[in-house]
């Protein structure tokens, strides 16, 4: 397999450095059901507002089991350590803890590593939207 760059060898390197420093984890969270419809609103609000005004965020992606709704993931994926430690300060994510903190029946934080560094950067330009009218 070859892989080519647009870039000299020392921007590549430095391009690989960035994005070997992100901090990527998957969040796992089971939902008491009475409370699903109200903790997705918030959720909703919080992973938008994050990807929004924070320019270390890259993903706050969530997403709920197709047969068991009340299982959500969420996959985080932040530019730094550093970035997702600003990002627990921030008063969108702060109001989203302390106003779901009842309606989480269990909660796992799971870091990961990509394997594929390479693709990383274009992942998410792939989806197109389109706004109807």
């Amino acid at each position: 397999m070859i892989t080519t760059f647009s870039c000299k060898p020392k921007e590549q390197y430095e391009s690989l450095e960035k994005l070997n420093s992100m901090l990527i984890r998957i969040s796992e969270i089971e939902i008491e059901p009475n409370y699903l419809d109200e903790y997705l609103l918030i959720l909703k609000e919080e992973s938008e507002a994050s990807v929004r005004l924070e320019p270390g965020v890259i993903s706050i992606y969530p997403m709920s089991q197709k047969e068991n709704p009340n299982e959500i993931r969420i996959l985080e994926i932040y530019a730094s350590k550093e970035a997702y430690e600003s990002h627990l300060q921030t008063p969108h994510f702060q109001h989203y803890k302390t106003s779901t903190l009842k309606m989480v029946k269990s909660l796992r934080l799971v870091d990961m590593n990509a394997i594929d560094l390479e693709t990383m950067p274009s992942i998410f330009k792939k989806i197109e939207t389109k706004e109807t009218d």
